[in-house]
């Protein structure tokens, strides 16, 4: 194709040369002037196409430095990219490699471009679900651009947080539901700042990490376990509230109307039975303080032993006080029952000895010695009845006493002091009333007043006379009585008496 245009070429040059000269002949022009004009021709010719030769070769370079630059660009970029290095096509021509480098560096930069926008994306997914999860997003270095393998662990990455969070989400809500079901079974109030969180209705979504996840299933086992405490001690309280029922015998209708009265959540259901028991206790406590109350008179304590025992005085009426007060009733009770029989012989003898105190204070009695039928007599006989009866039960009290206090290691005590002290109290009390009576007749007897004249001849003794007999007798018997056995005493005490009767009526 070349050649013939070559071919043409030459013809068309030819050909405007023979019209050129065809001109000038028949113009005139001489043939000096002619050889002239063709040089002038030639050389118009020549320059023309050594200026187009000159653009051509001009053209040459630009094509073959814009290749050397596209290919050190496309070199680098390929580079940075991660892609192998480009290899040019064998055999073609500088234009169309040009023009091959051109597209692969526009298709690589646009590849660039669409990693980055990618990157992007998916960074920002990534960042906000590991600030969610509270972990670590992926690294790829700051300004680099990331391969096709870093861009598909990217996105793996991503999709395994995503499915994370709706994993912890799905968690989260489930643990959420429970907790709020616990609380309003319980009446649990959230006291934690992780529970008011939870519960919060704010739309600030909670921090879905390992450590708050297992905060709220170890809440949520706190709060089950609570729930079976608290169930367990629901049923228990009833089971208090009923044997209280039981102790107070309350009718079955009344109980299932208390019963139908507990609503509510189960802490409140607790408070109701804990103010049922408290009320039912009040009841309770009372009966049982008076049991007790029985059995400290029948163990003869004092006002300070009573004193002692504390709870009794209390009026918080609680479980732990009826347990106090049934432990004393069973500590009096087994004391009681233990030695019944020695306080069944000191009634016996604090009876025996009231009585002997009556006809201690009959035989005192002045009055007594007017009255007739033998009833003096009758008197001092029960009296020494009643003293030996006294005596004997006091000396097997003593024995029966003195055994128990050797075998326990301790005083046997009534009214707060030693049985055995309170019965020679009692006795020397007696013997130093007796003695005061008698020193107190004594000085009666040491004032004397003067006779009166009696006519001549009469031989009644006078009132002075017969006092003066009255008093010699009693001192003389006082005093014999002292040195005398108390069953010696209580016979001659009766036949002074008697005497002294008779000397009174005449």
């Amino acid at each position: 194709l070349s050649e013939v245009l070559a071919s043409s070429l030459v013809s068309s040059v030819n050909h405007a040369l023979g019209k050129l000269l065809d001109i000038w002949h028949q113009i005139g022009i001489k043939e000096e002037m002619q050889l002239e004009r063709m040089q002038a021709v030639k050389q118009h010719i020549e320059n023309l196409l050594n200026e187009m030769i000159t653009e051509e070769c001009q053209l040459k370079e630009r094509i073959e430095s814009s290749i050397e630059r596209r290919k050190k660009e496309l070199t680098s970029l390929r580079n940075e990219l991660s892609l192998d290095p480009y290899l040019a096509e064998e055999g073609i021509s500088i234009l169309q490699m040009e023009k091959d480098l051109r597209l692969a560096l526009d298709a690589t930069l646009k590849e660039k471009n669409e990693r980055l926008e990618e990157l992007k994306q998916l960074q920002q997914q990534d960042e906000k679900l590991c600030a969610e999860l509270f972990t670590t997003p992926y690294y790829i270095p700051t300004g680099s651009i990331p391969s096709r393998l870093q861009l598909e662990e990217l996105k793996e990455h991503v999709r395994m947080r995503s499915d994370e969070k709706k994993r912890r989400l799905e968690v989260f809500l489930e643990l959420r539901n429970e907790i709020r079901q616990y609380n309003e079974e319980i009446g649990h109030t959230p006291d934690s700042t992780l529970e008011k969180e939870v519960l919060s209705d704010d739309e600030e979504p909670f921090c879905l990490t390992n450590k708050n996840i297992e905060a709220l299933q170890t809440l949520v086992n706190k709060l089950q376990l609570k729930k079976g405490s608290v169930i367990s001690t629901r049923e228990a309280l009833k089971g208090k509230v009923q044997l209280l029922w039981n102790r107070l015998r309350w009718p079955v209708e009344k109980q299932e109307q208390c019963k139908m009265n507990i609503k509510g959540s189960i802490t409140q259901e607790l408070l109701r039975l804990e103010e049922l028991k408290k009320e039912n206790l009040k009841g309770v406590i009372g009966k049982v303080r008076q049991e007790l109350d029985l059995y400290w008179e029948k163990c003869l304590y004092s006002t300070e032993q009573k004193s002692a025992f504390h709870p009794y005085y209390d009026d918080n009426f609680t479980e732990d006080l009826l347990n106090q007060h049934d432990e004393e009733v069973m500590k009096m009770k087994l004391l009681y029952e233990k030695n019944k029989a020695l306080y069944d012989g000191i009634a016996k003898w604090e009876a025996t000895w009231k009585q002997f105190m009556e006809l201690e204070k009959k035989s005192t009695n002045p009055n007594r010695l007017v009255n007739r039928g033998g009833t003096l007599l009758k008197e001092e006989r029960e009296r020494s009845k009643i003293h030996k009866l006294l005596t004997k039960l006091g000396e097997d009290l003593k024995r029966s006493i003195e055994s128990w206090e050797k075998e326990q290691g301790c005083n046997f005590l009534i009214k707060g002091q030693r049985f055995l002290d309170y019965m020679a109290n009692q006795w020397e009390q007696h013997k130093l009333k007796k003695e005061q009576e008698r020193l107190t007749k004594k000085e009666d007897s040491a004032v004397l007043k003067t006779p009166m004249k009696r006519h001549a001849g009469s031989t009644t003794q006078t009132p002075l006379k017969t006092r003066k007999a009255s008093i010699w007798s009693f001192e003389l018997y006082s005093r014999i009585s002292e040195l005398q056995t108390p069953e010696l005493r209580t016979e001659q005490s009766t036949m002074y008496l008697i005497w002294n009767q008779k000397c009174t009526i005449r």
